[in-house]
């Protein structure tokens, strides 16, 4: 029920976004989601590709820093408090996020959460106990 997540470090400078995707593109990667997130000097992207294994291996061989983590994918209803109902199970359970980003599911009216917690079996537990959809790896790498 764990996802693997890459985070490369950057320099904020123009051009950066570009060069690591384009490297991405050309080693036949496709990026499954992502969130950028900067300060004033550098900036962390955070993807989830088809191919981790060979997006690790292209991306530290081209010099980037890179760190991996295992996130979770949660579905949910696309519609309005769909989001609320998993941020309250965790709530409830004195479970922390520490960020999350989103994207539309392969299924009409469903979205997928990415979220990253420091207590990760603990969370996966109570939202498979609150009969929340958790999507495996292998299921966010293929859609």
């Amino acid at each position: 029920m764990q996802v693997r997540q890459i985070s490369v470090f950057m320099e904020n400078r123009a051009g950066r976004l570009m060069e690591i995707t384009g490297i991405l593109a050309q080693a036949g990667i496709n990026l499954r989601a992502l969130s950028l997130a900067d300060t004033s000097d550098f900036g962390i992207l955070r993807i989830i590709v088809d191919k981790p294994d060979k997006a690790v291996d292209i991306l530290r061989r081209s010099g980037f820093t890179i760190r991996e983590n295992v996130v979770i994918a949660a579905v949910i209803e696309d519609r309005p408090g769909g989001l609320y109902q998993i941020l309250k199970v965790l709530a409830d359970a004195g479970i922390s996020i520490e960020y999350m980003y989103g994207f539309l599911g392969k299924h009409e009216h469903e979205a997928v959460m990415i979220i990253r917690v420091e207590e990760m079996e603990r969370a996966i537990e109570v939202l498979l106990e609150a009969n929340v959809t958790l999507l495996k790896g292998e299921q966010i790498y293929t859609m």
